[in-house]
């Protein structure tokens, strides 16, 4: 597998401070995807042992709150195989820290049969904290979600769906489950007086 960036403290794609691993390789090709150079499996550098290592130690610190998996696309079975193993890494030797992983792939299609479900598929679902499933659709882009790009897709709460076997969504702190804009640059009115 290779990667195209690692992110180390982003706070745009997961709650808190994360180190985030954008995976090389995606066969979906969403008309305005943000990143088509990572459709490439070739694209970046090779995932190597010691880059797990990097990304190990970059999660220790307390101030992390863990990583999150996007790309390309994570689901692609070559990206699932050298995944699995690292994730199930992560959450043995990190299990305070939360998993998020993006997919272009509804959860539903990994589970039942859909083309991205593999051998590995259970295994490293078994890992994730947070799912954020669907192809980004460039008619349904909404840049006031949280953490996502398009309105169909969904951020599913992965434990508590495993646990009922149905799809259980992931409930965001009301004060921020939109990224608000606010008018005058973001500076508070002021009545003149």
């Amino acid at each position: 597998m290779n990667y195209g960036n690692i992110k180390y403290s982003d706070i745009a794609n997961g709650v808190g401070v994360r180190t985030t691993l954008f995976v090389s390789g995606c066969t979906h090709a969403c008309p305005g995807c943000f990143q088509p150079e990572t459709w490439a499996f070739s694209y970046g550098e090779e995932f190597t042992p010691e880059v797990e290592d990097e990304i190990i130690e970059s999660l220790r610190p307390s101030w992390i709150a863990g990583l999150t998996v996007l790309g390309g696309e994570p689901m692609e079975p070559a990206n699932q195989e050298a995944l699995a193993p690292f994730l199930k890494r992560v959450k043995e030797e990190l299990p305070n820290k939360t998993i998020w992983v993006y997919t272009g792939d509804a959860y539903e299609d990994l589970v039942l049969g859909g083309p991205r479900c593999t051998i590995d598929t259970a295994d490293l679902l078994s890992c994730v904290d947070v799912l954020v499933d669907g192809p980004f659709v460039e008619a349904e882009k909404d840049v006031s979600l949280r953490f996502r790009g398009s309105a169909n897709q969904r951020i599913i709460d992965m434990p508590a769906t495993l646990a009922t076997g149905t799809v259980q969504l992931w409930s965001d702190d009301p004060a921020f489950c939109r990224n608000a804009v606010r008018p005058n640059g973001g500076q508070p009115d002021v009545a003149s007086g």
